[in-house]
């Protein structure tokens, strides 16, 4: 566990759709932790006296210990009802913030970055991805504490992935410099756009926290790749990049408006209703999709989709948007194209770990974007 933390192993888990148990161990703890796991995702666990969600919470306070992973049939009932990426995020705050127990010496990143109030809001977690395949890195670069590594409007087509460090994500808005996020190992600055070679304006800047090591990918490789895969594949990987950018656009608005929203067209119609059990998914051929997110508040507009993105249900991510997290209204033009949910994960199924870990950063980088939204929007 000193090596490779519990969000490194629910990562390797889930990009292999694995099923079996996940048997942890420590000296420090007296039974052993158990987390059951059906096609990658977590839906029982054990640990101690604790059952579920809170077993598993338990867990990632084990910063000393071994696992093991037994593949295996796994005939528990469903306890666990959040997602992968959500009890990763959700653990790593509460690490964060003493609300989880550490057992054994730390062995995690502390880096839990402590700034003046953007917003209300004070702290922020640094997100970090899954393990580096070198295979695709080209030459590392180092960057020194508060030097800037992307600049905001200017251009480029070069994808890094974070090797050592944190960079923190700002964007500038009329009421001055907005945090955010901060990313550290494992995620990777750039986007799938970048693999089309189109040139395209940076929509933010990123500095380093601290000395950076940064691997410059090799982008020629990662083109062949994307360039093999389905139209409809490569849509959807486009139609991820614009909606981490509309996203950031809406949490901008929200920051510069100090929480107010203009809302969504009240004559639009319920496309997914939150926590809906369709698993289906379309491609946006004409009219608009309004992404709605559900916060004690109320009802908060998160996205604007239009034509060729996608929305519904995708087996292998989770955004924190629909079909659990949010609804989906369409505009009385709405026509869409209905996609093969099963065909996108046989495609998943043969990419590469560096393709399937940008798809899990974007995803997270979408999810957390989604939670500064309501946390702006509630005043928090």
């Amino acid at each position: 566990m000193a090596f490779i933390n519990l969000a490194d192993v629910f990562q390797i888990l889930g990009g292999n759709n694995s099923t079996g148990i996940l048997r942890i161990t420590s000296k420090h703890a007296p039974d052993s932790g158990l987390i059951y796991f059906l096609k990658g995702d977590p839906v029982d666990a054990t640990a101690g006296s604790q059952r579920g969600i809170d077993a598993v919470y338990a867990l990632f306070g084990w910063v000393e210990g071994a696992f093991e992973f037994y593949e295996q049939e796994v005939h528990n009932k469903r306890v666990i009802n959040s997602s992968r990426m959500e009890i990763v995020l959700d653990a790593m705050r509460m690490l964060d913030d003493g609300l989880i127990k550490k057992v054994g010496a730390s062995s995690f990143d502390e880096a839990a970055i402590a700034e003046a109030g953007k917003g209300g809001i004070e702290k922020k977690k640094v997100i970090e991805g899954p393990l580096v395949d070198y295979t695709y890195v080209l030459n590392e670069e180092t960057y020194s504490d508060g030097e800037r590594v992307i600049s905001e409007g200017g251009h480029g087509k070069w994808i890094w992935v974070i090797l050592k460090g944190a960079v923190t994500i700002k964007r500038e808005t009329s009421k001055g410099l907005l945090t955010i996020t901060h990313l550290g190992r494992g995620c990777f600055l750039g986007t799938f756009t970048a693999l089309t070679f189109m040139e395209h304006t940076r929509r933010a800047t990123i500095t380093a926290l601290g000395d950076v090591q940064l691997g410059l990918l090799d982008t020629e490789l990662l083109h062949g790749e994307f360039s093999s895969l389905s139209p409809d594949f490569k849509g959807f990987l486009l139609s991820l990049d614009r909606r981490l950018r509309k996203g950031t656009d809406s949490v901008c608005d929200l920051f510069v408006n100090k929480g107010k929203t203009a809302g969504f067209p009240k004559n639009s119609k319920a496309v997914f209703e939150k926590g809906s059990s369709k698993k289906e998914a379309f491609s946006i051929v004409e009219g608009e999709a309004y992404v709605i997110g559900h916060t004690q508040k109320g009802s908060l507009p998160l996205v604007t989709l239009e034509k060729d993105d996608v929305f519904g249900y995708i087996p292998f991510m989770d955004l924190g948007h629909e079909p659990r997290y949010a609804s989906v209204f369409g505009s009385k033009d709405l026509k869409v194209n209905r996609l093969d949910s099963a065909r996108f994960q046989k495609e998943y199924d043969q990419l590469s770990d560096t393709i399937k870990n940008i798809i899990y950063v974007t995803c997270t980088s979408i999810f957390s974007t989604m939670k500064l939204a309501a946390a702006l929007y509630e005043g928090r």
